[in-house]
C-alpha cells in the first residue's frame, strides 16, 4: 500500500510538472514575442537618429557607428549593407552563447522575423540595415529560469518523498501488524493482540481484532473442554463394555467350554456310533469357543489396552512394540520409552497408547517399510511422540488416505482429534525415505486437572 501511494504521488508531481511546464512555455514564448518585436521597433528610429547625428561623417565612419550601436541592441542582428547590396565593413561582432538545448529553442523560438530598413543620409539612400530576430538571448534567460526552477520542484519532490515515505510507513504500520496477527490467527494462535494505533479507524481495526481473537481463543478454550469431556465420556463407555465383556461374556464362554470338555466324557462312556457323533460335537463346540474368546481379548485390547493403568505407561508401550514385531517379523521394529514417568492421567496415558499403536499400524500395513521406530520422551512439560519409517512416504500432501475404513478413532482424523482436544498438536513430515508421524502433548498438572472431573 505504501508503495501505490508513493505511485500516486510520483503521478501526481509529474502531472503538476508537466501542466507547469506547458505553463512556462507557453508564457516564455509570449515574452520572447513581444521582447523580439519590441527590440526590431528601436531599429528604425535609432538608425534616424543617428544618420541626423552624423550628416557629415564619410560613409565608412558611419557604418563602423551603426554597427557599435547596434551591438547594444538585444533579440535582433542587424547586417549593414551598402547600396551596392553588399556587406559594409562593421565593428567585431557578437558570439552566440547560446547555453538553451535546441530542443527548448525550438518551442520558446517565435516564428522567423526580418526587416529591411533604409539607409538614407541627404536624400540619397546609402545602404540597407538588414534587421533579423534573434530571441537566443531571451531562450537562454527563460531556459536559467526553467532549469532552476525545474532543480527546486525536483528537490523539494525528492524531499517530500522521503517525507512520506517514513509517514505512510508510520500510518500503516498497524497494518503490517494487523497481517501479522492474522497469520497468527490463522496458525490457532488465538492469544495474538494488536497495539491500537493513533489513526481513529485503524484504532477501530485493532479493537475488533484483538476481539475476535479473545472471541476465538474463549470458544477454541470451550471447544477443548467438550472434547475432554467427549473424550473422558467415550473412554468410561469403552472401559465398561470391556468390564463386561470381561465379566459376563467370559465366564459364559467359560461355562461353555467346561460343559463342552464334561460332555466330551460322558460321551467317552458310550457305544459306538454316539460317542464319535459327540466327541466330534464337543471338539466343535470347544473350537468354537477358543475363537470367540481369541475374538473376546481382541475386543477388550481395542476397547481399553490390558494393563494400562496399572502397569507404568513405558512397559505397556514396550510389550505394545514388542507384539507389533512379533505379527511382522519381516520388519525391524524398534521403541523407546526409558524416560517416561508411570503415568500422566488416564487420558493422556491412553491418547499416546492410542497414538503410537495407530502409528506403528499404519508404517506396518501401508508404508512398506524395512524398519519402524517409536519413540516417546518428557521434555520442558510437554510429551514428544514420534513414530518414523523408511517405507514409500505419504501418499498425499498431508497424509490424506491414513486409517480410513477403520471405524471412529482411527487414523489419522482420530489422531488428530484426540491430540488436539487435549491442547497438543500433530504432524506428518516427509523424510528421505519414509515418514515421520510427530505429536506434542501438554503434560503438565494442567491437563490431569481437566481430567479429574
Amino acid at each position: 500500500m505504501r508503495a501505490r501511494l508513493m505511485v500516486v504521488v510520483v503521478l501526481i508531481n509529474l502531472v503538476a510538472a508537466a501542466i507547469s511546464g506547458v505553463v512556462i512555455i507557453h508564457k516564455a514564448r509570449t515574452a520572447t514575442e513581444v521582447e523580439t518585436a519590441a527590440s526590431m521597433a528601436v531599429v528604425e528610429p535609432l538608425v534616424a537618429e543617428t544618420l541626423q547625428a552624423l550628416q557629415d561623417a564619410p560613409l565608412s565612419g558611419l557604418f563602423r557607428t551603426l554597427a557599435l550601436r547596434f551591438q547594444g541592441l538585444r533579440h535582433v542582428r542587424v547586417t549593414l549593407l551598402d547600396a551596392t547590396g553588399r556587406p559594409a565593413e562593421a565593428g567585431p561582432r557578437r558570439e552566440s552563447t547560446r547555453r538553451a538545448p535546441a530542443w527548448f529553442a525550438r518551442l520558446i523560438a517565435p516564428p522567423a522575423q526580418r526587416h529591411e530598413v533604409p539607409l538614407v543620409l541627404r536624400g540619397s539612400r546609402i545602404g540597407t540595415a538588414l534587421v533579423t530576430a534573434e530571441p537566443s538571448d531571451e531562450i537562454d534567460e527563460v531556459w536559467g529560469y526553467a532549469l532552476a526552477l525545474f532543480l527546486t520542484g525536483l528537490s523539494l519532490s525528492l524531499a517530500m518523498l522521503a517525507i512520506l515515505y517514513v509517514a505512510f510507513g508510520r500510518v500503516l504500520s498497524p497494518l503490517a501488524q494487523l497481517a501479522a496477527g492474522l497469520t497468527r490467527l490463522e496458525q490457532q494462535d488465538y492469544g495474538a493482540r494488536v497495539d491500537r494505533p493513533d489513526t481513529r479507524e485503524l484504532a477501530v481495526i485493532a479493537g475488533r481484532f484483538n476481539r475476535l481473537a479473545e472471541a476465538l481463543g474463549a470458544a477454541r478454550a470451550a471447544n477443548l473442554r467438550l472434547h475432554r469431556r467427549v473424550l473422558t465420556a467415550e473412554e468410561d463407555e469403552r472401559r465398561r463394555t470391556a468390564l463386561e465383556l470381561h465379566d459376563e461374556f467370559g465366564p459364559c464362554l467359560f461355562a461353555l467350554e467346561a460343559n463342552s470338555a464334561s460332555i466330551a466324557r460322558i460321551a467317552a462312556t458310550l457305544e459306538e456310533p454316539a460317542r464319535a457323533r459327540l466327541t466330534q460335537r464337543t471338539d466343535d463346540i470347544a473350537t468354537i469357543v477358543k475363537r470367540v474368546q481369541t475374538i473376546n481379548r481382541a475386543l477388550l485390547n481395542r476397547l481399553r489396552p490390558a494393563g494400562l493403568g496399572q502397569v507404568p505407561l513405558g512397559r505397556c508401550l514396550e510389550l505394545l512394540v514388542r507384539e507389533a514385531a512379533r505379527h511382522h517379523p519381516e520388519t525391524v521394529v524398534e521403541g523407546r520409552f526409558a524416560s517416561l514417568k508411570d503415568g500422566y492421567g488416564d487420558l493422556v496415558d491412553l491418547t499416546v497408547y492410542r497414538c503410537v499403536q495407530e502409528g506403528l499400524t499404519n508404517a506396518l500395513r501401508h508404508a512398506g517399510a524395512s524398519r519402524v521406530s517409536a519413540e516417546v520422551a518428557e521434555r520442558d512439560g510437554t510429551l514428544r511422540l514420534s513414530v518414523e519409517d523408511d517405507g514409500s512416504g505419504l501418499r498425499g500432501e498431508r497424509g490424506e488416505g491414513w486409517g480410513e475404513g477403520r471405524g471412529e478413532g482411527r487414523g489419522l482424523p482420530g489422531m488428530r482429534e484426540r491430540v488436539e482436544a487435549l491442547g497438543g498438536t500433530l504432524a506428518l513430515v516427509p523424510r528421505e525415505p519414509g515418514t515421520s508421524l510427530r505429536i506434542v502433548l501438554p503434560a503438565g498438572p494442567e491437563t490431569r486437572e481437566e481430567e479429574a472431573p
